[in-house]
């Protein structure tokens, strides 16, 4: 990819000439340094392949997953954060290729939802967290998808909690400018079906948007690219018509083949999407949540945990049933 991608797609361009695109907080382009999307050598479906060489579902799962590049979700679980960011994009540094990486343990995660619950300890301890987030990519090139779900969960939250999760989401901006200057980070902005288009702008706004690279769309869930691709424009020209900028944005595509049923955990029938690339009706086309992993204790993972890896799921949205 060191050609030179235009950051301004071809959604945004079917958009009003008037609106004007927000610049980036960083002059440099991640996807011009590198030569590609990096694989995840330690993915789940990774990891399951060399540990079920003779299952019968691995070749497909080899072929289909394993090997597409995907971003890693980073946590508690990862343990000294500056360090586990700092080995994953020096990994891909040196392979020449562009890693993603998704940021989810801000104070309260999941408040709302509960299946995902956790995060870190209180605000000042996640602000300590995501600073030593963006100090461990420092220079080197990435994109970042920050806190999925966490502005559009606000549901069952007060006015006290809300102006306090803007105020974490804000100062994680402020640390990937200071820090991370080649790294694109998208402010996650929800799915077509949670939070209106109109809600969805004021949201990003008061988190800090103009200080990101831009949003993401559909983490862990299945709506079609299209039905993305129009709800971003939506967000887009809410941006536009009342703070006077727009962004580029990014979407999963992990899960979203079949589209949605209606269900958001671990629906049944669903199918891989478009694999990782740029373009595609968005900036780029990611596969953010690790097909065949679970979102929790429901649907067709009943019985599992969060992010366990469900090879039979795997194996079935590969082939869409």
């Amino acid at each position: 990819m060191r050609r030179r991608f235009r950051a301004l797609t071809a959604a945004l361009l079917a958009l009003p000439l008037t609106l004007t695109v927000a610049p980036s907080a960083h002059a440099a382009d991640p996807t011009t340094m590198t030569s590609g999307f990096y694989v995840d050598p330690n993915s789940s479906a990774k990891q399951w392949v060399a540990a079920n060489p003779a299952d019968g579902r691995t070749p497909a799962i080899n072929a289909s997953l394993a090997n597409t590049p995907m971003a890693r979700w980073f946590g508690a679980w990862s343990g000294t954060i500056g360090t586990a960011t700092g080995a994953y994009v020096g990994a891909a540094d040196n392979a020449d290729k562009l890693p993603v990486l998704v940021a989810y343990n801000i104070y309260h995660r999941d408040y709302c939802g509960g299946h995902s619950a956790g995060g870190a300890a209180s605000p000042s301890a996640y602000a300590t967290w995501i600073a030593q987030f963006a100090g461990g990519i420092a220079n080197r090139p990435a994109v970042v998808i920050l806190e999925p779900d966490a502005i559009a969960d606000y549901g069952c939250m007060n006015q006290t909690q809300i102006r306090e999760r803007e105020g974490m989401i804000t100062g994680a901006l402020a640390e990937f400018n200071r820090q991370a200057p080649n790294t694109w980070v998208y402010l996650d902005a929800g799915n077509p079906g949670w939070v209106s288009a109109a809600a969805m702008a004021q949201r990003l706004h008061e988190a800090g948007l103009r200080q990101a690279h831009g949003f993401s769309l559909n983490i862990s869930n299945y709506f079609t690219t299209a039905q993305n691709t129009a709800y971003g424009n939506s967000v887009n020209s809410e941006l536009s018509a009342r703070y006077g900028y727009t962004k580029p944005f990014v979407v999963d595509t992990s899960r979203n083949g079949n589209g949605a049923n209606g269900e958001w955990c671990n629906a049944a029938g669903r199918r891989i999407g478009t694999p990782t690339r740029l373009g595609g009706g968005a900036e780029m086309l990611l596969w953010i949540k690790a097909p065949g992993e679970s979102d929790g204790n429901c649907g067709v993972g009943a019985g599992s945990s969060a992010g366990q890896f469900l090879p039979e799921v795997a194996y079935k949205m590969i082939y869409g049933y």
